[in-house]
């Protein structure tokens, strides 16, 4: 009987989970481990974030979900994995203060599918907790900044002018994506409310430029034209009378004032009374622990701590923009072939985007985007593979994010009759210029992006949808990723 320890019930883990349940769950041991008792579905935090959805709306128990599907459900924290032959196995912390509890949890398989330990810490006075800003990145934090977001609302109900800044926190953050959702939703909010004409909306992001997303930005025909997302993006706000500031990286956040560094090397400060900027993610933080007590991080993570899989790393940009087989195809660490890594969890071999330096030497680069439809592939991936592995002693799966189709679905407000969403399908993720030869590195048959009404009504229907397939409801392996 195999076992089979899956760390972390996010769209990877938890996609990783049903197929391993459905597949292998009734002759084998599977075991996710999480640090909440719920799935949640990231994408409707946005909505989350300016009170215009419940919370519990996003939420799914696992427990039922598991139960159903043959697979154990531990709720904890990975602190320690112990690779080494002959003693494989993991420690979990269970519980707090005096409640404490360290469990080990064996493994013949083990899927890392943490997702991002969020650093504030990399900027200080970053983040809701000890810090000036707030951040949609976790259910209690898109509470917490619902909550701050009202409470501005109601200085404006009585006559206050604000300012507003949302975007990025950090030179190397990503999901910049979510930063625009938010800020556009708080933008349709207002103007609901008879409010917008009381704020200064900036949207502050470390892309090279407008509408770049981590990913270098999108080639599409839109309307019979050639069309870079930068004017997509860019004629986009100028209707929502937003203002935008790229190539720029937050160094610092004091109370109501941002301190930041440009690409030309200049320093700056905006003020701010409400304030949604992305942190830093970098891995867990997960010993990796060998049978003499040695410490395996090298060999199984990158500086960042994320997990090594079978990527090449050490590439200069130039060189793995042109090689797009750099990027990892089955997410397994050479060293310990039995460790997967999925979602942000894995170690991208680089950055899509152009890196910047400034003249002071600040690296201001996004960090690839892993997240949504492209961590639900890797998790499905990863288990089809272990599966195979189980019943056949050899994978037969793989897909490179440069190959990988993705869809992403910017909410521009909620409701079905006069809400908006930008609709952006790209193939693939990472540009591969041999296959598709031409400036952005992409099939631009494919590749398109569209804003409008139709959007929202489709971004309505993808959380329910799945919310049902992370249900593990009948079918749901007819939903993709």
């Amino acid at each position: 009987m195999a076992k089979i320890v899956i760390a972390g019930a996010g769209f990877a883990g938890h996609t990783a989970a049903l197929y391993l349940g459905h597949y292998l769950g009734k002759e084998h041991e599977i075991t996710v481990v999480n640090r909440y008792p719920y799935f949640g579905f990231i994408p409707s935090w946005v909505w989350v974030g300016v009170g215009r959805m419940k919370p519990e709306k996003t939420t799914i128990p696992l427990e039922p979900v598991y139960r159903r599907k043959h697979v154990r459900f531990v709720q904890g924290a990975v602190t320690e994995v112990h690779p080494d032959a002959g003693e494989q196995y993991v420690l979990v912390e269970q519980g707090e203060g005096e409640k404490k509890e360290t469990l080990r949890l064996d493994y013949d398989y083990l899927v890392i599918a943490t997702g991002p330990k969020l650093n504030y810490e990399a900027t200080p006075g970053l983040g809701p907790h000890g810090g000036y800003t707030h951040s949609i990145c976790s259910l209690p934090h898109a509470i917490q900044a619902r909550d701050a977001y009202l409470e501005l609302v109601e200085r404006m109900e009585k006559g206050e002018q604000v300012k507003i800044v949302i975007g990025t926190g950090h030179p190397g953050a990503t999901c910049q994506g979510a930063a625009v959702e938010y800020i556009s939703n708080v933008h349709k909010d207002l103007v609901k409310r008879g409010l917008r004409q009381r704020a200064d909306l900036l949207y502050l992001s470390n892309e090279p430029a407008l509408g770049d997303f981590g990913i270098g930005g999108v080639q599409a025909r839109y309307k019979g034209q050639m069309l870079p997302s930068e004017e997509f993006m860019s004629a986009l706000f100028e209707d929502f009378g937003i203002r935008w500031q790229v190539q720029t990286a937050v160094k610092k956040v004091e109370p109501g004032k941002i301190l930041w560094e440009n690409a030309e090397g200049q320093e700056g400060e905006t003020p701010f009374d409400f304030a949604m900027l992305i942190p830093q993610f970098r891995g867990q933080p997960i010993r990796y622990v060998g049978k003499n007590g040695e410490d395996l991080a090298s060999k199984l993570t990158n500086p960042a701590g994320f997990v090594l899989v079978d990527g090449i790393y050490g590439l200069s940009y130039d060189v793995l923009k042109r090689n797009p087989d750099a990027w990892p195809s089955v997410y397994q660490n050479p060293d310990y072939p039995n460790i997967f890594a999925a979602g942000i969890a894995f170690a991208p071999p680089g950055p899509i985007s152009q890196p910047m330096v400034t003249p002071n030497g600040t690296n201001i680069t996004p960090a690839p985007p892993r997240t949504g439809m492209v961590s639900g592939i890797m998790g499905r991936l990863v288990a089809l593979n272990i599966v195979d592995l189980v019943k056949k002693g050899r994978m037969t799966h793989s897909e490179r994010m440069s190959e990988m189709f993705a869809a992403c679905i910017a909410s521009m407000g909620d409701s079905l009759w006069d809400g908006q969403a930008a609709v952006i399908v790209v193939q693939p993720v990472v540009p591969d210029r041999r296959r598709y030869p031409n400036e952005a590195g992409r099939d631009l048959f494919s590749t398109h992006m569209e804003v409008g009404l139709s959007g929202a009504w489709m971004k309505m229907l993808i959380h329910y949808t799945f919310m049902y397939k992370f249900h593990g409801w009948p079918l749901w392996r007819l939903i993709p990723e």
